[in-house]
């Protein structure tokens, strides 16, 4: 119960960080932050009862640096949504493939790393996609911040939508 995850909003409601139940009740005890959203469970002590937070937002805004998703290949997979970017199937095992070949000056950026199956990564070859005639499902590209709080949240919690999902104006 603990362990469960909890989204951490700026003061301006923008999503921050995912983190343990445990860590948000600490913010929240010290007036660092307020519930915003809860689970129906209750954390009791031995003095006092609370319920179980699942959105917090902090009680001052934190100015932070523009945050970058790492270049890896787990998340370039997780970006193509662990489907192969040529033929679209699902596998187990995925592999990264680049785009224009590095043997041919492709580098390793989010532009040119495309999740494959073993198959079309093998049939692709040194190629380009246009002259092995195996043209992309997706263009792809380097993912926001917010995609990563997305995708890294393990909990499909309904009551994060509207904080995760909505767009700027």
């Amino acid at each position: 119960m603990l362990d469960s995850q909890v989204l951490v909003l700026n003061q301006n409601y923008e999503p921050m960080l995912v983190t343990n139940a445990r860590r948000a009740i600490v913010l929240v005890f010290l007036e660092k932050a307020e519930v915003v959203e809860h689970n129906h469970a209750m954390v009791r002590t031995v003095s006092t009862a609370m319920p179980l937070p699942s959105i917090v937002r902090l009680s001052r805004y934190i100015k932070r640096p523009q945050r970058h998703v790492l270049l890896t290949r787990k998340n370039v997979i997780r970006r193509d949504g662990h489907a192969c970017q040529y033929c679209g199937a699902l596998h187990k095992e995925m592999t990264v493939d680049h785009v224009m070949p590095r043997v041919r000056g492709g580098k390793d950026t989010w532009e040119n790393l495309v999740c494959a199956c073993m198959a079309c990564n093998t049939k692709k070859g040194r190629r380009t996609p246009k002259e092995a005639e195996m043209p992309l499902l997706r263009e792809p590209r380097k993912p926001g911040y917010l995609f990563f709080i997305q995708h890294m949240a393990k909990t499909a919690d309904h009551r994060w939508k509207p904080y995760l999902y909505m767009k700027a104006h």
